[in-house]
């Protein structure tokens, strides 16, 4: 029998990224069987003053890659920029699953009621705990962005379904 924990948890961060992949693969191919240029997928938004496709895709990577470092109290490598290129999308999320590998459970397990605190913009410092952290914040921002790309991208005639939003493969 296993159990809940931490480490188990945060195993849904990578699954996550793959998601997001395979919503990139199916633009990407979509793209080039329409002959529409990548950028117009990759900067694309739903409304003026939202981010761009690639930039949710940046999120995404920073926001899975953060959480396991930031809940074992260690200090997260620092990602620069927002992919320009679907094959920088695939990049940026494989090098934050190996990122997040570098995490071991001995690191995590244990953590989730370790109180932290996180600097958020012009909101000021915000308080979490392990849990709270991974299952307040993190999993619903993810989800969040990883919907964004997939309503982007079936904004602008990705035939994308329910399936392809949990990686293809269904639940």
């Amino acid at each position: 029998m296993s159990t809940l924990s931490m480490s188990n948890a945060v195993q849904a961060l990578p699954r996550l990224l793959d998601n997001l992949a395979h919503l990139l693969r199916k633009a990407e191919a979509n793209a080039a069987e329409r002959g529409i240029e990548s950028e117009v997928f990759l900067n694309a938004r739903l409304a003026p003053d939202m981010w761009p496709l690639a930039k949710q895709v940046q999120t995404c990577a920073e926001l899975a890659k953060n959480a396991p470092f930031r809940i074992a109290g260690i200090e997260p490598p620092s990602y620069e920029g927002a992919p320009t290129s679907f094959a920088e999308c695939h990049a940026v999320l494989e090098r934050a699953k190996a990122d997040m590998a570098t995490v071991t459970s001995a690191d995590l397990d244990g953590k989730e009621s370790r109180e932290f605190s996180v600097k958020m913009g012009p909101r000021g410092e915000m308080d979490f705990t392990g849990i709270s952290y991974l299952s307040g914040f993190t999993l619903p921002n993810i989800h969040f962005h990883v919907t964004t790309v997939y309503n982007i991208l079936r904004h602008n005639g990705v035939p994308l379904g329910k399936v392809d939003y949990f990686g293809g493969g269904g639940l």
